[in-house]
């Protein structure tokens, strides 16, 4: 029988951490999905950048696991986070982003994908709940929000679609811009946050 390895451990991630077992890949997570839909277990996921981990995007995924029995987050690449974010991100790398999402407790699973929406993880893993932050709309409604690509996938196979608030003020747009401000001696109101009038973020 072949080994069935993680992704992490196939990458050298996260070794001698115990983490490199909840970094796999999308085969072995499609595996794993029909023993969870055995076993009656309900499915959260979600997707993001996930740059510079904050305490907003600590807040937003705990609020995506409590909703089922596991979460998967599906995690954007180098190559496309800088396709929808511009040549300057992300500023930390894939492999490091992957790591710190697997030490947070609330995470049962990453899996990494380089396209420019999730859509195709989401059709493949038919997740019970699809969890999405705050400026996006799940369609048909009137919040007036992003369309939101995934959508269509995750109801398609009866899927349930959550939009979690934003945390307020949190987001790793306004992080750079507090780091920026502190650099040039600029005052800094943020009061010891990660200040950005006017929004948060929740997976960017």
């Amino acid at each position: 029988m072949p080994e069935c390895r993680s992704d992490g451990d196939r990458r050298g991630w996260g070794v001698g951490t115990g983490l490199i077992d909840k970094v796999v890949t999308l085969d072995k997570l499609v595996r794993l999905r029909e023993e969870w839909r055995a076993a009656g277990r309900r499915v959260v996921f979600t997707n993001g950048a996930f740059d510079l981990l904050h305490v907003g995007h600590v807040r937003y995924l705990q609020a995506a696991r409590a909703l089922g029995d596991l979460l998967i987050v599906g995690l954007n690449d180098d190559a496309s986070v800088r396709g929808y974010k511009g040549p300057t991100r992300p500023l930390v790398p894939a492999e490091e982003r992957a790591e710190l999402l697997a030490a947070l407790a609330c995470v049962d699973y990453v899996v990494l994908f380089s396209e420019p929406t999730a859509t195709r993880l989401v059709a493949a893993l038919e997740p019970d709940i699809y969890v999405k932050g705050g400026d996006y709309s799940a369609g048909g409604d009137a919040t007036g929000g992003k369309p939101l690509p995934e959508a269509e996938a995750a109801q398609a196979t009866g899927g349930e679609v959550v939009i979690v608030p934003f945390v307020p003020g949190r987001s790793t747009t306004g992080l750079i811009e507090r780091i920026q401000r502190q650099a040039r001696g600029d005052p800094d109101d943020a009061r010891g946050g990660i200040h950005r009038a006017g929004r948060g973020e929740a997976a960017d």
